[in-house]
């Protein structure tokens, strides 16, 4: 119990200096009562550094964890595919509700995953300190940015802290090609399964390896390429990605990013007279649509999506008003990607993707499905079902 209570001094601590806002304020009515002291007491401890450039101090038997991004569940079953959900005592809500077809075949897998603890719904600024210490976590892991907490939120990183929780942040998104491999290898300390990290790495990295060492070697001429992220979400265009995210895979695969030029983020929106002035030899559409809602306007991708409903719904969005235009789109080079490929480790199969559409002759013997097919049956509870990426049939 002793760690407990410094835990609890600690906490009491960083509120009387006034380092927590309002909100953790509220939390210290605990300093009686014992929120905080519902933390779960650290076991033998061991030292990682976390992809913030952080050193921290894991315990050597990590049982329960909180998740800064419900998504992050197949990236945990990578190290426990029997039951990747056993050691989450808290999760925001935003699996759910952004993945539904994915959520679905863990529900129907691990149906006890709806009685997991919600500490928060699909946005960063709905975390709730209170709720997250009360789940008693061990350890919480967080993305660098995201839906959830970030490297920049102090309030929650100094709260939970104080409590006990070791924190460490992981990245799929901001920086996928560098930082998968480094954040597998992460979780694979904090975790105690260092062999099954090296194992998912001994797929991807090779898989990587197919795109960019041919085409260091080979050198073809770069292909203009626009991505339209999240296709249907709203009534305009064009949203998209550049430096970040699936922006990246843009440059892995062979390609030039249109729109990086004029947004100095990760992501952004560029109008649709923009792109017509500056149309890309190839289009991509992010599909964030489950197929469950036939009469939604999004492109559908993903776990329980058929060919036929993938199909129809990138017909359907290559149809409106400026896009069926495209030089893209009347040659026959428009496409569809499932979105959540943006942030997770199993990206590798969407670079393939980029790679077989960008330079479809030099590419020509790469089967990113198999190696998704392969990926999930090593690494997931079930096989991967459903379609991921999808071709337009040219009009």
């Amino acid at each position: 119990m002793a760690a407990t209570s410094d835990g609890l001094r600690s906490a009491c601590a960083t509120v009387r200096r006034g380092r927590i806002g309002a909100r953790m304020r509220r939390v210290a009515a605990c300093l009686g009562a014992p929120l905080l002291l519902l933390a779960a007491p650290q076991a033998e401890a061991r030292e990682v550094v976390d992809l913030a450039g952080r050193t921290v101090q894991v315990p050597d038997k990590v049982e329960r964890i909180i998740i800064g991004e419900g998504r992050y569940i197949p990236t945990l079953a990578i190290f426990d595919p029997e039951n990747p959900i056993r050691r989450i005592v808290g999760m925001m809500g935003d699996y759910e509700g952004v993945d539904p077809g994915s959520y679905a075949r863990y529900r129907a897998r691990f149906p006890e995953i709806d009685q997991i603890k919600r500490i928060g719904r699909a946005a960063r600024d709905t975390f709730s300190i209170e709720q997250a210490i009360t789940a008693k976590p061990q350890v919480a892991i967080f993305g660098l940015a995201g839906h959830g907490p970030g490297a920049r939120s102090a309030e929650v990183i100094n709260a939970l802290e104080a409590a006990g929780v070791a924190i460490v942040f992981v990245d799929f998104r901001t920086d996928p090609l560098v930082n998968t491999p480094r954040s597998i290898a992460l979780l694979g300390q904090v975790l105690g399964r260092e062999d099954r990290a090296e194992e998912f790495l001994s797929v991807w990295r090779p898989a990587l390896a197919a795109v960019t060492e041919r085409l260091a070697r080979e050198r073809p001429a770069p292909v203009r390429v626009f991505i339209e992220s999240r296709v249907g979400l709203g009534r305009g265009c064009c949203e998209t990605m550049t430096r970040g995210m699936m922006g990246r895979f843009v440059g892995a695969a062979g390609g030039v990013n249109v729109a990086e030029p004029i947004l100095p983020g990760e992501a952004g929106v560029v109008s649709l007279e923009w792109l017509i002035a500056h149309p890309p030899d190839v289009y991509i559409g992010t599909a964030i649509g489950s197929g469950q809602n036939a009469k939604a306007s999004f492109l559908a991708l993903g776990s329980g999506v058929s060919e036929e409903t993938a199909q129809a719904r990138l017909t359907n969005a290559l149809a409106r008003q400026g896009i069926a235009d495209l030089p893209a789109v009347r040659d026959g080079r428009a496409h569809a990607i499932w979105h959540h490929f943006y942030n997770s480790p199993f990206n590798v199969a969407a670079i393939q993707t980029f790679a077989k559409w960008l330079h479809p002759a030099l590419f020509a013997d790469l089967d990113p499905t198999r190696l998704l097919a392969d990926m999930h049956a090593r690494f997931q509870p079930f096989p991967a079902g459903g379609v991921y990426w999808v071709t337009a049939v040219k009009p």
